[in-house]
């Protein structure tokens, strides 16, 4: 879900090719919701296996992130650890909102109105234990390396490429922004049509990036401002002020400079204030992950997609072959990096 400040923010259209040779780390959970939400029958419903098993977050690593490996990028999935005390709320209210979207797919469905019930579909999206630990094995299996952060996903992928082992962070979210990350990419898995709701009209997704420092500089504002801008919208860990969308917080940030300022002026409180603060600017982060992208074990992967989870093999091999030459390629250029 994420802060929602982007239409504020500088972004910059490019094409998967402008990312050749770029190193970029995955908010994991973020990119496998995304594929869960996305890759569906027409009526809603996700793919599955013939146990009844979702597949759709597992076509989406194995085809989208063979697509970019192609085009020469160099993809880390960093994976969600404990999340902080003060996001129960939030992960909650998600929770609820899966199943009450569940229940209108349902009716939907029931009456015939496919377009609804494939947008209340996409909505009940639940990312489960076993889909996690299926998308690693496949993620390993493919070799892609794999970071598991202490805490957030997106604090650990900002620290990434603040450090420079990464070129850029992505996330649909804005909240690698907020952790520090100086370059974040969004659209990176989600590159293609994509019909808008209710109309018979398609547009083309592509990449976009945004450079913290271009977006602080046009806001004229600091990173700290940035977060009390997001914390009166509202984030994953407080709930936004009354009636204060984007703009009218960052007219609040200007007048009065600090969230502390903007809160007595209006005589409100956000609980958790210096602790939720004090996460945006040091977040849990750890040093200790090997970086090492490998060759795709055909065997384990053609094992696992097609014997376990009734793949094509036929299109599993395809995609397979896509990856080994795209391996193979990037090697002959850097081989350090991929060995």
């Amino acid at each position: 879900m994420g802060t929602d400040i982007g239409e504020l923010l500088e972004k910059t259209p490019v094409e998967l090719s402008d990312l050749s040779n770029k190193t970029v780390a995955i908010d994991a959970y973020n990119t496998l919701y995304q594929f869960l939400s996305i890759i569906r029958q027409r009526d809603g419903t996700p793919l599955k296996d013939s146990k009844g098993r979702v597949t759709s977050h597992l076509s989406g690593i194995l085809y989208r992130f063979t697509n970019l490996l192609e085009e020469g990028i160099r993809p880390i999935m960093v994976f969600d650890g404990k999340p902080p005390s003060f996001k129960s709320e939030t992960l909650e209210c998600r929770r609820k909102i899966r199943e009450e979207a569940a229940i209108k797919r349902d009716k939907a469905k029931a009456a015939g109105l496919m377009e609804e019930a494939y947008k209340y579909a996409q909505a009940s999206s639940s990312l489960e234990p076993g889909m996690v630990d299926d998308s690693r094995r496949l993620l390993e299996y493919m070799g892609i390396p794999i970071v598991n952060a202490p805490s957030e996903g997106e604090a650990q992928a900002a620290y990434m490429v603040i450090k420079g082992d990464a070129d850029f962070s992505a996330s649909q979210d804005y909240d690698s922004l907020l952790f520090g990350a100086p370059r974040v990419v969004r659209n990176l898995t989600i590159t293609g049509k994509r019909k808008i709701p209710r109309k018979n009209i398609y547009v083309e997704v592509k990449p976009e990036i945004i450079d913290l420092d271009k977006s602080l500089k046009k806001l004229k504002i600091d990173r700290e401002q940035l977060i009390a801008l997001a914390m009166c919208v509202g984030t994953d860990f407080n709930s936004g002020l009354e009636n204060v969308g984007p703009k009218t917080a960052l007219k609040l940030v200007h007048k009065y400079g600090t969230i502390e300022n903007i809160l007595e002026s209006k005589g409100q409180y956000i609980e958790g204030l210096d602790e939720i603060k004090a996460f945006f600017m040091s977040p849990p982060v750890i040093d200790d992950y090997q970086l090492i992208w490998k060759l795709p074990d055909r065997d384990k992967i053609v094992s696992f997609l097609c014997g376990e989870h009734d793949f094509s093999e036929e299109r599993v091999l395809k995609a397979i072959d896509r990856l080994e030459t795209a391996s193979k390629k990037s090697g002959q250029k850097t081989l350090d990096q991929w060995f």
